[in-house]
């Protein structure tokens, strides 16, 4: 049973246009309460290709279509970022639509052995698919200085990142840091008294940082994002969901990029590099969650929906 609540499930599934007898992907599905809802809108006559690597949350949504009788899903443990090869072993070329809710899902933040909350004790793993080998144990414990400065800085934006890394390799030399609390108390220790009492415990950044590294998430957006666009059917459309700025930016970045026709300089006569616009982007600025959703789910506040749609040609 999933206690994950799906952000912006309303307007995420409306942006999809969802037709009956569609083919559509949910890239990340967690809870899967997305899954749920394309299911729905797609009948029995449409194809849904849900993927995640969390081998949990697969088997989770596995037992719930067995329970309801549905046979128009294909489940796929792995990460999103392997979405072409997953189309291919698939023999689909082209899909209607394609959803990816990016990041941790609450089933995970609540587990205490995944290690991603700073708020439950637990070993430091944050891994997301628990068959990979690199932990955030590992990174805490092996990486030297400037790679832990890098990870909490860029993907932390964590402004002490330098006292907090100093604290990491100081606690280190007399003990291997194994549980989130020690990771929170070498945080606290690091940072001045008035930001361990601010609106955000001093530990979020770190973590998020650390979760990053662990799971390399920016470059498996990356890479997903630079599939999809291409795996859209003509006016097929891609909505994604972030939760923070480093991947809001890849997001906006990428759609861009690909809605951006002649990059010829302005007074050329004739246009000379052929580029032509790949995508629509149907969203100028990112949805995001209502008062009430919020209210119901907190972590909805920081959740930001893009959506494109390919261009026929």
């Amino acid at each position: 049973m999933t206690i994950h609540k799906s952000v912006l499930l309303e307007e995420s599934i409306k942006a999809l246009n969802l037709k009956k007898g569609a083919v559509v992907i949910d890239a990340t599905l967690g809870g899967g309460g997305h899954s749920w809802e394309m299911l729905k809108m797609i009948g029995k006559g449409g194809k849904l290709i849900a993927i995640d690597a969390d081998a949990e949350a697969v088997e989770r949504f596995r037992e719930k279509l067995k329970k309801d009788g549905i046979k128009n899903a294909i489940l796929i443990q792995d990460n999103f970022r392997n979405l072409g090869s997953i189309l291919e072993k698939l023999k689909v070329e082209k899909v209607d639509a394609i959803l990816a809710d990016i990041g941790y899902s609450s089933d995970q933040l609540e587990d205490p052995k995944r290690g991603i909350s700073f708020q439950l004790e637990g070993s430091l793993d944050m891994r997301f698919d628990r068959d990979q080998k690199m932990t955030a144990e590992k990174i805490l414990n092996e990486y030297g200085r400037k790679e832990l400065e890098e990870i909490v800085r860029d993907y932390g934006e964590e402004k002490f990142y330098k006292n907090i890394v100093r604290g990491i390799l100081e606690y280190r030399e007399h003990k291997r840091i194994e549980r989130t609390k020690e990771l929170v108390e070498i945080i606290e220790n690091h940072v001045p008294v008035k930001y361990r009492h601010g609106k955000i415990s001093p530990a979020t950044k770190t973590f998020q940082g650390v979760r990053i590294a662990v799971n390399c998430e920016l470059d498996c957006l990356k890479q997903f994002l630079s599939v999809a666009t291409g795996a859209l059917a003509p006016h097929g459309r891609l909505s994604v969901i972030s939760f923070h700025s480093l991947e809001d930016r890849i997001v906006k970045e990428s759609f861009r990029e690909n809605a951006r026709g002649c990059i010829c300089p302005q007074d050329f006569p004739v246009c000379l590099c052929g580029k032509l616009a790949n995508l629509k982007i149907l969203t100028k600025k990112p949805i995001m969650a209502g008062s009430k959703e919020v209210e119901n789910n907190p972590r909805s506040r920081s959740a930001k929906l893009r959506v494109c749609e390919k261009i026929a040609k």
